[in-house]
């Protein structure tokens, strides 16, 4: 990766173990009992930031950081082999689509196929 950083990726992947750890609302209104509060925050409201979070991360990248994540997604997922890097690259601006970010966060297991990435290149998934 020459234009992504390991510490953007790294955001990344919190961010979208966060908003793929939400599940559907129990109560709409909120909880009556204190001790819910640890497991509503898991629950998706509308107004809930983790999916803007991500969203934002990712298309406050720059073009080639983007193109590179899809790449980095793309190894992660078996698409292409970790020596294939530039094909991947020029594959994801090829099929470039309106918003990276929606096609990302589509993704299933976004988090685990970025991590696998950077396995992949040698890259170190946590802080060193």
């Amino acid at each position: 990766m020459r234009d992504l950083s390991l510490s953007k990726v790294r955001f990344i992947i919190a961010k979208a173990r966060e908003f793929a750890a939400k599940v559907e609302v129990v109560n709409p209104r909120g909880t009556p009992y204190e001790d819910d509060d640890d497991q509503s925050v898991l629950e998706d409201f509308a107004d809930d930031a983790t999916f803007e979070e991500l969203h934002e991360a990712i298309e406050g990248l720059n073009d080639e950081e983007q193109l590179e994540l899809v790449a980095l997604m793309w190894v992660g997922r078996g698409d292409y082999e970790a020596e294939e890097w530039e094909d991947a690259v020029d594959e994801a601006n090829a099929d470039r689509s309106s918003s990276t970010a929606d096609y990302l966060i589509g993704t299933p297991l976004l988090a685990d196929y970025l991590e696998a990435g950077l396995d992949s290149l040698g890259e170190a998934v946590e802080e060193d």
